[in-house]
């Protein structure tokens, strides 16, 4: 399967991205690009994006890059640094790039913008290889 092809097999068992109204615009190697309209029931009290769901873009984001090898991958560590408040109506993208591989783990950077490619938060994750294929699972 093509790197496309596992993001889209894991995308259709991924009721979480999908409720999140998730959408796959760039798949690559190791790399993905996705979006999402931020809706009113994903506002907090101070009228701003709740911090999980931003935690859940890049989390997805991770997920989609980390395992489009066919090979599966779960989280080990995930830190995120909040720069700039969403707002409803926004749309909130991340990219996930690979920065570091090894036999059993792997390190990626997510960028979370808005529609304005303003930095929204910065998403670091740590993944570790399960030595099972995605279809396996």
């Amino acid at each position: 399967m093509t790197p496309r092809e596992v993001a889209e097999y894991m995308f259709n068992q991924d009721g979480y991205s999908q409720w999140m109204g998730i959408k796959i615009i760039e798949i690559k190697a190791n790399y993905c690009f996705i979006e999402m309209k931020v809706t009113k029931e994903m506002i907090n009290g101070l009228k701003s994006v709740h911090g999980g769901v931003t935690f859940g873009l890049a989390d997805s984001a991770l997920a989609f890059s980390s395992n489009n090898d066919g090979n599966a991958g779960v989280a080990l560590s995930c830190n995120i640094n909040y720069l700039k408040a969403g707002r409803e109506g926004d749309i909130l993208r991340a990219e996930s790039k690979l920065v570091n591989d090894t036999r059993k783990t792997a390190v990626y950077d997510i960028a979370i913008t808005n529609q304005n490619n303003e930095p929204v938060a910065k998403f670091v994750g740590t993944i570790y290889k399960i030595g099972k294929k995605v279809t396996e699972l």
